[in-house]
């Protein structure tokens, strides 16, 4: 675990929480990806929360794939994208005394996809999402021995649930970035999400183009999560 890390428990289940010396009063939801790990082990991550002094919670879920559908390996009942709403949102505004117009989502890989996901399907409960490498058309990996599997009964049924699906093109999130490098195997789906968005009018940032790893993104990743909750803040005021 990198410094400024520490383990809680939110509605009994574990959160990795990130505190930085004199955070803004922001936080970054941490969705993992399909490895589970934490950003608490990732130097990376801890140093552009430094940098911009961005708090963080970092729930722990397994290979869920962030939706609203129960997967038993993580509760019997509860679905992880209810436990984020019912959760941990309210657990990280009244921690720190924010809004939901303080609260950024955001995430690599299956957790790209989590963050646009939720994002476009709640998107007041967020000032901001943001995706790097997000695996949006998670469809495609049905039928291969996944745990999606088991969350859906059929490849078209979690088509139906892929975030580009959920966009509304009279109501989005207020801040949308995402990038995905055009040689990574899911650009596709980023390519499709930037097109239907594009379609019906819905305000973002997408990055596709740019070479490198996910690694490289993380530092246009949140500078742009930094620059919309410092101006979703002036906003309100």
């Amino acid at each position: 675990m990198q410094p400024g890390w520490s383990r809680t428990q939110i509605a009994g289940k574990p959160a990795d929480v990130f505190e930085p010396p004199g955070g803004h009063p922001f936080v970054v939801v941490w969705l993992h990806d399909e490895s589970g790990e934490s950003p608490a082990a990732s130097a990376a991550v801890t140093a552009q929360l430094q940098t911009h002094k961005l708090r963080c919670v970092a729930p722990l879920a397994g290979p869920t794939w962030w939706v609203d559908r129960v997967s038993p390996s993580f509760d019997a009942a509860l679905t992880p994208e209810r436990h984020l709403l019912d959760n941990l949102l309210p657990w990280a505004e009244a921690t720190w005394g924010i809004g939901p117009r303080g609260v950024a989502v955001a995430g690599i890989g299956m957790g790209g996809q989590g963050a646009m996901r939720l994002a476009f399907r709640h998107p007041k409960r967020v000032a901001a999402a943001a995706s790097a490498c997000g695996t949006l058309d998670f469809h495609d990996q049905y039928g291969r021995g996944t745990p999606l599997d088991e969350l859906y009964s059929s490849r078209e049924y979690a088509r139906q649930d892929t975030a580009v699906l959920h966009v509304d093109g009279h109501d989005w999130p207020a801040n949308v970035w995402f990038a995905c490098p055009p040689t990574d195997p899911r650009h596709r789906g980023n390519d499709r999400l930037h097109e239907k968005l594009a379609a019906v009018g819905v305000p973002h940032t997408a990055d596709l183009d740019t070479p490198g790893t996910t690694d490289h993104l993380l530092a246009s990743m949140f500078g742009f999560l930094a620059d919309a909750l410092a101006r979703e803040s002036r906003r309100l005021l």
